[in-house]
C-alpha cells in the first residue's frame, strides 16, 4: 500500500548581516533532526505568502527585524516520513539582536565556514547554491 507523505512548505531565509556574514541556527537536540545547524524559517501558513512567512517566522523564532530580499532556490526533498519544499530568500538583517527562542543556538558564520557545521540533507542544495552566488556589496 502506497502512503501519502504529509507535504510541507517551508519559507526560509538566508539573513545577511552588514560584514557579510549569514545567520544559522542549531535545532534543539530533542527534535526532528535535533542537534543540526540549519537556515531559519519554518512552515508557510494558509493563505501566507512565503515572504510574510519568513518575516513572521524570523520574528517569532529570532526576535529580529529582516527585509526579504531576491530568491534564492526551492528545494524539493523527502525525507522517510515526510515530503518537504523549501523556498530560500535572500533576507538582510535590519535590527535586534538574534535570541535562540526555538533552537539551541544561533552563530554569524561566513560562506566558506559553512561545511564545518552538520545540516540536514535538504539544506546542502542550500549552501551548494550560496557557494555560487557572489553578493554585491550595498552601496
Amino acid at each position: 500500500m502506497n502512503v501519502e507523505l504529509p507535504h510541507k512548505q517551508i519559507g526560509v531565509a538566508v539573513i545577511w548581516n552588514q560584514s557579510g556574514q549569514i545567520l544559522i541556527d542549531r535545532r534543539k537536540v530533542g527534535g526532528t533532526m535535533g542537534g543540526l545547524w540549519e537556515f531559519p524559517g519554518g512552515k508557510i501558513e494558509p493563505g501566507e505568502t512565503v515572504e510574510a512567512c519568513i518575516e513572521r517566522e524570523i520574528r517569532e523564532e529570532l526576535a529580529i527585524e529582516i527585509t526579504v530580499g531576491d530568491y534564492l532556490i526551492s528545494i524539493e526533498h523527502t525525507y522517510p516520513t515526510f515530503h518537504l519544499k523549501l523556498t530560500v530568500h535572500h533576507c538582510q538583517h535590519i535590527s535586534g539582536v538574534p535570541q535562540p527562542i526555538e533552537s539551541e543556538e544561533i552563530r554569524w558564520v561566513n560562506i566558506g565556514d559553512l561545511n564545518n557545521y552538520q545540516f540536514p540533507a535538504a539544506n546542502i542544495a542550500i549552501i551548494n547554491a550560496l557557494q555560487n552566488y557572489s553578493p554585491t556589496p550595498n552601496a
